[in-house]
């Protein structure tokens, strides 16, 4: 039985649609704060699942992206479809461009969103794009 972040995101990936894998381990740094630095992935992925709440994305919170230099990332991925990381997010500024690109991707056919109707934090905060896993011959997933 699969367990945490990989149960989450493996539920949420036989589902149609998309899913928007947030980190949550980044630090931004905040002089502001006693600590020095805050998390902002922990803020967005629960902004995220509240206004995607009943939709066909979901968010899911993962311990790390591995681009811890550009707090806040994301990832949009589904079945079939290319990956996309994205950087340098926040909740106050791109909530809801990220929710636009989000339903924009899970309505493509095979993720790759027209640059001209990619927002403006996605064209500038992309890291890498990853390309879908192949299909196994024979199978039904």
């Amino acid at each position: 039985m699969l367990e945490g972040d990989l149960a989450l995101a493996t539920v949420a990936r036989l589902e149609p649609g998309c899913t928007i894998h947030v980190c949550t381990a980044c630090r931004r740094q905040r002089d502001d704060l006693p600590d020095g630095y805050d998390r902002p992935g922990v803020e967005l992925a629960s902004a995220l699942a509240a206004r995607l709440a009943g939709s066909r994305v979901a968010v899911v919170e993962v311990e790390c992206l591995a681009v811890c230099k550009r707090p806040c990332t994301i990832a949009l991925a589904a079945d079939g479809k290319w990956t996309y990381l994205i950087g340098d997010l926040d909740t106050d500024s791109h909530l809801d461009e990220i929710v636009g690109a989000a339903q924009s991707f899970a309505a493509s056919a095979n993720g790759i969103v027209p640059w001209k109707e990619r927002p403006a934090s996605f064209r500038k905060g992309v890291v890498a794009r990853v390309p879908p896993l192949p299909r196994q011959q024979g199978s039904d997933q």
